[in-house]
């Protein structure tokens, strides 16, 4: 078991360093990819995306850091207006680091800063059991599935603040 010298840190991320960016699109590329095999859907649009796409999004990061400075993991969400809901876009686990705690972590630290108080809204593939489990382990509700491509189910959450 890891000492609590050895758990990730949780702090905002910077893309427009070239070595942030490059870890968390890498990190994503990989995590996505062992989502695709869980949901048996390929066509995760994350996989596809590239650097420079990933940096354009205007999204506000917090990752998982090492002491050595090496992002684990990493979460993102689009800032809402005042009174509409946070809505997650992406929360990714180096694969290397999965079942160590850091989605957790990553999660519990934004509902409890960044998120306190706000409803908070994600989607994941409705096949992906350690998503599902996360997420209703933190007290999201799910709600309603939907199919926005053949062949794949996603799964709705909302958590209320």
């Amino acid at each position: 078991m890891p000492s609590p010298l050895d758990r990730p840190l949780v702090r905002p991320l910077d893309l427009t360093d070239d070595r942030t960016a490059e870890a968390v699109h890498r990190i994503g590329r990989a995590a996505y990819a062992v989502e695709a095999g869980l949901i048996g859907f390929d066509g995760i649009p994350a996989l596809a995306e590239s650097l420079a796409q990933l940096r354009a999004r205007p999204l506000c990061w917090l990752g998982a850091v090492d002491a050595g400075g090496a992002v684990a993991g990493f979460l993102a969400w689009e800032e809402a207006a005042p009174g509409d809901p946070v809505r997650l876009d992406r929360l990714c686990v180096d694969p290397g680091r999965f079942r160590r705690g850091v989605a957790s972590l990553l999660l519990r630290h934004a509902l409890t800063g960044p998120f306190a108080g706000r409803v908070v809204e994600v989607t994941t593939g409705a096949a992906n059991a350690p998503a599902v489990t996360l997420y209703s382990r933190l007290g999201f509700e799910r709600g309603a599935d939907f199919s926005p491509a053949p062949g794949l189910t996603m799964a709705s959450f909302t958590r209320r603040g």
